[in-house]
Parts: structure tokens; sequence; C-alpha cells
């Protein structure tokens, strides 16, 4: 970490605490939708006040079998993700951050679902998968001492 700014890389998407295999990218949304407060004292001018809270998160990652040295991969691949949680329709604990333990390590948990989960298999190039999870309820900030 140079200058306080992070390496992306350093950061990850972990199902109940297993990353996802081969990740490439990933992104972690936080929004607000705050709810209308406007009448017809305003004077034309929209007012708002606090509202509903969400998250979500997505990945994208290489779609594989086994690792390179040909052992099963102990990372969330798309097969266990789809059995699990959209067969099963169950939500699960989700991270976003690093997890690697070490001091003032940033994480992002909460409980979500998986919406939706996409293979791509190109001519003569690397086949990937991406999936997307809905959070349900709050998210949390933890930070490793």
């Amino acid at each position: 970490m140079a200058n306080g700014q992070l390496n992306g890389t350093d950061l990850g998407v972990y199902i109940g605490g297993v990353l996802i295999a081969y990740s490439t990218s990933a992104t972690l949304n936080i929004n607000h939708s705050p709810r209308s407060t406007s009448n017809k004292e305003d004077g034309g001018w929209e007012t708002a006040m606090e509202g509903y809270r969400n998250w979500d998160v997505s990945c994208d990652a290489l779609y594989a079998w086994v690792d390179p040295a040909g052992s099963a991969i102990s990372n969330k691949t798309l097969s266990d993700i789809f059995t699990s949680y959209i067969h099963t329709r169950t939500s699960f604990e989700l991270t976003f951050g690093a997890n690697g333990g070490a001091t003032n390590d940033t994480k992002y948990v909460g409980t979500a679902w998986l919406t939706s989960a996409s293979l791509s298999a190109p001519n003569e190039d690397s086949a990937t998968f991406a999936v997307s999870f809905q959070g349900s309820g709050s998210l949390v900030q933890t930070i490793s001492s």
C-alpha cells in the first residue's frame, strides 16, 4: 500500500469465508434511496428525507474446473455457487475486502442472495463467469487489529 492507496488485487469476494476462484474484478455498491417529501409549498423544488439503504456486489472470474497443478480447486467456483445458492435458494454470508488478516485490513460483511450467474465461452479466449449478489439487511465494516 503506497501512499494509503490499495491495489485492487488485494481485495476479493468471499462466500462463507471462501474466496471466489480466479476472480478478475469485483465491485461493491452501497446505495441510499431518499424518500420524497415534496409538496405544494416547496416552490417547485423537490425535497427529500432519509430512506432505505441497500448494497450489492458483482464479481467476474475465470471459469475453471481444476487449478494449474491439476488438483481440485479449494476456492468457490461457478458450479459451487450455482449448486449451493441458486439451486437451493439460500442466503449466505458475503465478504468484500481483504481477508488476509493483516492489521488494518478493511472488509465489509453481510448476508446476501445470489441474484444472477452467467458463463461466457468466447472462441479462442478464456472462458469467464460473472455473478451478482444482493445484500439483505445491514452491511458491516470491520477493520482487523
